[in-house]
């Protein structure tokens, strides 16, 4: 069957504008844009018949590398402002890492359905952050302890890595949940990113090895270089005017647009569960 250029040609002008926007997204709110990323890839390897078991596989991998330089310069551009927490970066970082390898295992292993319905659950839980929880309600005025810390980032790395995104809106809910301002909670959220991204796009480059014959060219285990070339430099460019926008601008109807995108995309990959 040959391959619809028409709407590859499509494609490859969202994916550039997938681009703009998880670098906005990335400085705005803390997240690495894989929550737009990943939908784009699922339609634009459903097109070139990539195999349904590894099609959501090689989504989450290629976001996960294209997050890697956007994390980074969204992270250094918050850094440059004073708004980081050392103490929360020290504590997540060994347990982030250690969830996002046990998603990069499950990924070798686990069908396709797993990661749509974690994406679909995940999505769930940033909708009802951006539309529901407001950035005053809190749990208590000070952190938890080092355990339940531990526990909350071996959560975000596992979910992050299961859903292709850097952990920015699950982290900035538990930052500003207990009592950090947003902007240090965005800050910090995409200093975490990094670890994520690295470690994730490492572990599914891995877990993809085995299944390179059912992969398209110029794949380097679940990651697509072809995908990550097409979105990553645009986003990693884009993304200190996102830090930017954060500290000047209000958020509510960016909060509002993005959850409606994600409504969307969730009642996408749930029909695709029927």
């Amino acid at each position: 069957m040959s391959i619809p250029f028409g709407e590859i040609a499509w494609l490859v002008i969202a994916a550039i504008a997938a681009g703009i926007a998880t670098g906005l997204l990335a400085g705005v709110f803390g997240v690495g844009g894989g929550a737009i990323a990943v939908p784009v890839l699922y339609e634009l390897f459903r097109l070139l018949q990539v195999p349904e078991d590894v099609r959501m596989q090689l989504c989450i991998g290629t976001s996960l590398a294209i997050i890697l330089p956007t994390a980074w310069r969204s992270y250094r551009a918050h850094k440059a402002r004073g708004a980081v927490v050392p103490e929360v970066m020290r504590l997540w970082m060994v347990p982030t890492v250690v969830g996002v390898i046990l998603g990069s295992a499950i990924a070798a292993v686990a069908p396709s359905g797993v990661f749509k319905l974690a994406f679909v659950l995940i999505a769930a839980i940033i909708i009802a952050k951006m539309w529901f929880i407001s950035d005053r309600w809190r749990l208590a005025d000070d952190l938890p302890g080092r355990p339940a810390m531990r526990v909350y980032g071996f959560s975000i790395g596992l979910g992050s890595s299961l859903m292709g995104i850097s952990g920015g809106s699950p982290a900035t809910l538990v930052l500003t949940l207990y009592g950090k301002p947003i902007h240090t909670a965005v800050a910090t959220s995409a200093g975490i990113g990094v670890p994520i991204a690295i470690a994730g796009t490492i572990g599914y480059i891995l877990a993809g090895l085995p299944h390179m014959g059912q992969l398209p060219p110029l794949s380097l285990g679940f990651v697509s270089l072809i995908g990550v070339v097409a979105i990553a430099p645009i986003s990693a460019w884009v993304a200190p005017w996102g830090a930017r926008l954060a500290h000047a601008l209000p958020r509510r109807w960016l909060e509002i647009a993005f959850g409606a995108f994600l409504c969307l995309v969730a009642a996408r990959f749930l029909a695709s569960l029927i």
